[in-house]
């Protein structure tokens, strides 16, 4: 397998190639289609599975992608839950120690799924659009 694109700049996953034509598959759509050699052109560098990652939506690739086990995921649900959050209540509520929680936090922001937010008069965080609508499409 190989990543193809069309004269649209369309990428598709090269399935099975002959002599004339190449059946390909649109990640995004999940279409396959022969299509004619001479409309397709190999796109250097990138991965096939990368290709085929773009058919999850982006925002939920890069809540996938920012959390590493079930405790980050957690932790991003809850802030998208209750949030926003104070940076205390996050210390008090979960079985997190300063540091754990604070690489977290980096990791989110980021990623660009959390945002500083005041609460109370102190900081804390709140989730970005992205994030909800990430968490929504994977909840579903």
């Amino acid at each position: 397998m190989r990543t193809v694109r069309d004269d649209d700049g369309t990428r598709y996953v090269l399935l099975k190639e002959s002599a004339d034509a190449s059946l390909v598959r649109n990640p995004e759509t999940g279409e396959q289609r022969h299509v004619p050699n001479a409309d397709l052109e190999p796109v250097e560098g990138e991965s096939p599975l990368a290709t085929a990652a773009t058919a999850v939506p982006d925002a939920a690739r890069r809540v996938l992608t920012a959390t590493h086990d079930d405790r980050s995921l957690g932790l991003l649900v809850e802030l998208d839950d209750r949030g926003p959050l104070s940076v205390q209540e996050l210390l008090s509520a979960y079985d997190l120690c300063e540091s754990d929680l604070h690489g977290l936090l980096a990791e989110f922001r980021a990623a660009g799924l959390i945002a500083e937010a005041t609460v109370h008069g102190q900081r804390g965080y709140e989730t970005t659009e992205t994030t909800s609508d990430g968490l929504a499409r994977l909840r579903d």
